[in-house]
Order: C-alpha cells, then structure tokens, then sequence
C-alpha cells in the first residue's frame, strides 16, 4: 500500500530533534510520497537538504506562503520565479490567502497568489492553495485566473458543501487532513458526497495533528488516522483511499 502526503513540512523546525526517526516511521507504515511546500526564500536551503537525503521519497514546491507576503514580496518572488527556471519542482505552493492573522495585507496577498499562478501556468505546474478565513477573497483570484491551464490542490480544506463544489470547479483536488477526524470539523458531513477521485490526502505536518493525537506535534505518519476516517465515511478499505488518492496525487503532480 503507498500512501500520499500531498502536504508536509518536514523541513520544519519542529522536527529538529528526530527528523530522520519521523520521516522512517512514515515510511515503514507504508507512506513514501512526500509533497513538501515552501515558506520563503529563508528556508530553501532545508528544503534542498532534506530532498538530498531522501531523494526517492521528497518531492518539493516552490512558492511564497500568504503571511509571509510582506512589504519584500516581489523580492521574494522573484526568488520563486528564479527558482522555477533553474530546477525541477512539482508545484507552485502554497500560496493564497489567510486573513486569519492579518488583514490589512489582503491586496499584497491577493497580488502575490495571482503571480504565483501565473508561475504555475508558465511552467505548467498545479498551484496549492492556502486559503484561511479567505473564501471568497481566493475565489476573487481564481475567477480572474480560471482555465484549462490552472489546476491544483485546495490545501487543508475545511469549507461547506458548497465551497467544495466551487474548488472543484476551478479544477482543485481538495487536500483532506486532519481536520476530517475533529468532532467540530463539519466537513466529515458532506465528504462522501464529493468523488474520491477529487480528493488528495495530507497531514500540513507539524500542524493539525489528527484524533487522537489532536494539540500534539503532528508528524506524515499520523496520516494513517486520516486514512481510517475516510475509509469510515466513504464505507471502503483504507487500501482503498490509498489507492485512489495516491493516483489523484500522480495526476496532479506528474509523478
């Protein structure tokens, strides 16, 4: 069975002190895909580092994270676009919007999201979108964007119904974490009545951290408990998920 994380930053602080130990434990369970998104320019060279290491199993993003769009963003994107011509990645992400900490950047982050589409076009890449407290706002952006060219993942989903079918219609799989196993994370609700082959599986490790692990540290081998729940609501295997997500992820990210 392989499994996918479309989502982990594994390079992250947080995993200083047992990165090698994390990452074996992931794969020993059977998860051996790890799609890894960018921050900033800051922490490039750890991302190149755990890629050196594990070769077969990272995958990485280049792109500018929503709170970090600040006064330098076109500095920083800049280094994105420098990046996007000298190497290979796998997807322009994250970027977004998040008015959850600050809003008063809205215009910057609106600014930088549709460049870093534009990225993606150029370099016929999927986006993976950030998207808090900023429904709307993303859909704004997207609408300006949407075409046969852009496609993506809608990371960390945790809207209604009705905003799921509006990702979907820009042509966003919708990444599914650990939000689905809270008791107050509403979308366990409709989630079956979305195709399986619409969905991508991830952790955002080291936050979101599933039930039962919930407050803790999550790490890519709790994605296990995602899978658990999903094969609860789609009334499957969790071979299954794994299955049909890791062949979304392929699709997505051409690997």
């Amino acid at each position: 069975m392989i499994i996918t994380d479309t989502h982990t930053h594994l390079y992250s602080e947080a995993f200083d002190e047992d990165r090698n130990e994390m990452i074996a434990r992931a794969i020993d369970a059977g998860i051996t895909r790890f799609f890894i998104p960018a921050i900033d320019s800051e922490h490039i060279p750890s991302m190149y580092a755990l890629e050196k290491q594990f070769p077969q199993h990272i995958f990485l993003m280049a792109g500018l994270h929503p709170t970090h769009v600040k006064e330098n963003y076109k500095e920083e994107l800049a280094v994105v676009e420098k990046q996007l011509d000298e190497r290979k990645f796998y997807a322009v992400g994250e970027t977004g919007v998040d008015l959850y900490w600050d809003k008063s950047t809205l215009k910057i982050q609106q600014d930088a999201f549709q460049y870093q589409i534009q990225l993606a076009k150029k370099y016929k890449l999927p986006i993976v979108i950030h998207c808090r407290d900023a429904f709307d706002e993303v859909f704004e952006v997207l609408e300006r964007e949407k075409g046969e060219d852009l496609f993506g993942i809608f990371h960390c989903f945790t809207g209604t119904y009705e905003q799921a079918l509006k990702a979907l219609s820009y042509n966003m799989k919708l990444g599914i974490g650990g939000v689905v196993t809270f008791k107050n994370g509403k979308i366990d609700q409709f989630l079956n009545q979305i195709p399986l082959d619409e969905i991508v599986l991830e952790t955002d490790a080291p936050y979101l951290a599933p039930a039962p692990y919930r407050g803790k540290r999550n790490e890519s081998l709790y994605l296990v408990e995602v899978l658990k729940k999903m094969a609860e609501i789609f009334h499957t295997t969790p071979e299954e998920i794994a299955e049909i997500t890791t062949r979304n992820s392929k699709d997505i990210f051409g690997i």
